[in-house]
């Protein structure tokens, strides 16, 4: 038990100096790599994919971050999350180890090149916001509307192959906070929305006007739950392959100010 209680008092105070030096104590540790790898599948790869390749969330194994560029900016951001974003704080449910550990496994990878879109933004642009319908539903910084996600830094945060699949196959990936509600009323009018708060007594929903409305159960012939997307399906049909590639040169330059 000394042994022990030694072993961790070592290796706390390493993680603190880790701190100090903004760098990870376990880099080219095969061991630590290891188990940085298995947490990082059972808490981060359902966002960052399984390789660390992208999906909801940005590609985590090409040696650039957008959080910054040291070991400590990465744990920092595991550690305390990203306010106002799907990044959730991991510090309270993990230790300051295993926080090192998986962003010693993040720095293991070979840098991975971004993926190219082989499409004109400006075109993209005018898509969004013309043939599209795009804007309808989502802003890019005080322009559109607000019915679905904000889509301003969507180049940051998402990866092309995940950007591609909610085009084409929106149904495959629901943002989180998106499901949609459907109230069919007594005279036989249905509203549906997304949902905004949901529970066995009442439901408030948003239409795509961004009219709240609120609904008891009592009042209504059915109240329902749904998780499905009200984006639109039919995108492979209505645009051309190249206007699909332009559309996604135009989302994936979104990083915060427009395209890029």
């Amino acid at each position: 038990m000394t042994a022990r209680i030694l072993a961790l008092a070592s290796a706390l105070s390493v993680c603190a100096a880790a701190q100090q030096l903004q760098s990870s104590p376990f880099n080219g540790d095969k061991e630590s790599i290891g188990a940085g790898r298995a947490a990082y599948r059972l808490r981060c790869s359902a966002c960052h994919g399984i390789h660390a390749g992208g999906g909801r969330g940005p590609a985590l194994n090409r040696g650039k971050f957008e959080v910054g560029d040291t070991d400590l900016d990465i744990y920092r951001v595991i550690e305390r999350g990203v306010p106002g974003t799907e990044m959730p704080a991991y510090g309270p449910r993990s230790t300051e180890e295993n926080i090192w550990r998986i962003v010693s496994y993040l720095r293991s990878f070979e840098p991975s090149p971004e993926e190219d879109v082989l499409g004109d933004a400006q075109a993209g642009e005018r898509i969004f916001w013309g043939k599209g319908g795009c804007g309808a539903c989502h802003r890019v910084d005080r322009k559109g509307g607000e019915f679905g996600p904000d889509l301003t830094r969507i180049g940051r945060s998402r990866s092309v192959e995940h950007l591609r699949e909610s085009l084409l196959d929106p149904e495959e990936d629901l943002p989180p906070g998106y499901f949609v509600v459907s109230a069919v009323h007594h005279d036989g009018r249905t509203t549906t929305g997304i949902g905004v708060a949901f529970d066995d007594f009442s439901a408030q929903l948003r239409d795509s006007t961004g009219k709240l409305h609120s609904i008891l159960r009592e009042e209504v012939r059915s109240l329902e739950r749904e998780y499905t997307s009200l984006m639109p399906s039919g995108y492979r049909e209505s645009l051309t392959a190249n206007e699909q590639l332009d559309l996604l040169a135009y989302m994936k330059g979104l990083r915060g100010g427009g395209a890029k």
